[in-house]
């Protein structure tokens, strides 16, 4: 997959930021000494933590180059560096003093990473006793947002390029799978927390949806086309996302959005 675009991705840093704000609201340390953002991005999601965690070392991780560097830029407070989460493990040498994360931060990235069955577990066996594995993820492949990008994808113009549209992002498990992964006997857990949100976020236009979706769903599905075909997989997704979300009395559209959320602590 081509790199992610960090200018694009923040036109819409309010709404994206927001769950981050949530989720980290919820976790349940008054301080830290290490704390791991794992799919860092451009940065947003950092910055709470570095406001939240006074003095902490924070560490971002993020396997785009472009993410990395902005997020550099915008936050000077934090270390950023690049790195696959799917093969992560917190660093032992001096720069990271050899101290075990007590906080590990995944917000809407790990539906990018498979092998949740594994990766879980393992990174909650990472944290210092006592530390909170907080994770949010978008839940919504079946919303007509995506899947009007697996049906586009499916038309005879788009599909030998694209290939398996279902393939395209990682289905994250149901909710309860989550909760016993954690929760099970010798998982070493002192509190498991598993919810949803659905959020309704009032977008301006059709456009401003498929506008929103470009920087992060639809990429995997636009950024192999011709250019010719990318602008009309996109004329055609927009025309469907018309008639999914209507206008309001407002005139503007109401995005659904359910996100996945899952906070554990580890026993002290």
């Amino acid at each position: 997959m081509q790199d992610w675009n960090p200018a694009l991705y923040l036109r819409f840093a309010n709404e994206r930021t927001r769950p981050a704000a949530e989720l980290l609201a919820r976790v349940p340390l008054t301080q830290a000494r290490h704390v791991v953002d794992l799919g860092c991005g451009p940065g947003n999601s950092t910055e709470l933590l570095v406001q939240r965690f006074v003095g902490a070392q924070v560490l971002g991780i993020d396997n785009s180059e472009a993410m990395v560097q902005a997020a550099r830029k915008a936050l000077a407070q934090a270390r950023f560096a690049l790195g696959d989460i799917a093969s992560w493990a917190p660093e032992q040498g001096a720069d990271a003093d050899g101290i075990a994360p007590d906080l590990i931060y995944a917000n809407a990235s790990l539906q990018w990473v498979g092998g949740h069955e594994e990766l879980i577990p393992r990174l909650f066996s990472q944290l210092a006793p006592g530390g909170v594995l907080a994770i949010q993820m978008p839940d919504n492949r079946q919303q007509p947002s995506h899947r009007l990008m697996r049906e586009v994808a499916e038309l005879p113009q788009f599909v030998s390029h694209i290939g398996d549209a279902n393939k395209v992002r990682t289905e994250i498990l149901p909710i309860g799978a989550y909760y016993d992964l954690l929760a099970a006997p010798g998982a070493q857990s002192a509190c498991v927390d598993v919810w949803h949100t659905v959020y309704q976020h009032p977008m301006e236009s059709a456009a401003a949806i498929v506008q929103w979706l470009s920087g992060t769903g639809l990429k995997p599905f636009v950024e192999g086309l011709p250019a010719s075909l990318q602008t009309e997989f996109l004329a055609e997704y927009q025309r469907r996302i018309d008639v999914a979300y209507p206008q309001r009395a407002d005139g503007k559209r109401l995005l659904a959005f359910p996100r996945l959320f899952l906070l554990a602590q580890r026993k002290a």
